[in-house]
């Protein structure tokens, strides 16, 4: 998931950090500080497609991510 999104982002992210947890099955993804998704809270790990929505809402929401964006409720 890190290289998809490094790769999806690579103008506006510059790193992907993987950080041990003490904690068993942790898995948060955070930019900055601020959570977009907690494994705990949302009992799964996300899909791919979810994660890269999440990111790019927050990085640049005017991002085409092509056939991995969600359709338009029109």
């Amino acid at each position: 998931m890190a290289q998809e999104l490094l790769t999806t982002f690579s103008y506006d992210v510059y790193g992907v950090t993987l950080q041990p947890s003490e904690t068993s099955g942790k898995y948060n993804v955070r930019i900055d500080e601020v959570v977009i998704f907690d494994r705990k809270e949302q009992g799964r790990f996300p899909e791919i497609k979810e994660l890269k929505q999440l990111v790019r809402d927050v990085v640049n929401p005017e991002k085409s991510l092509g056939h991995s964006d969600k359709p338009n409720d029109a």
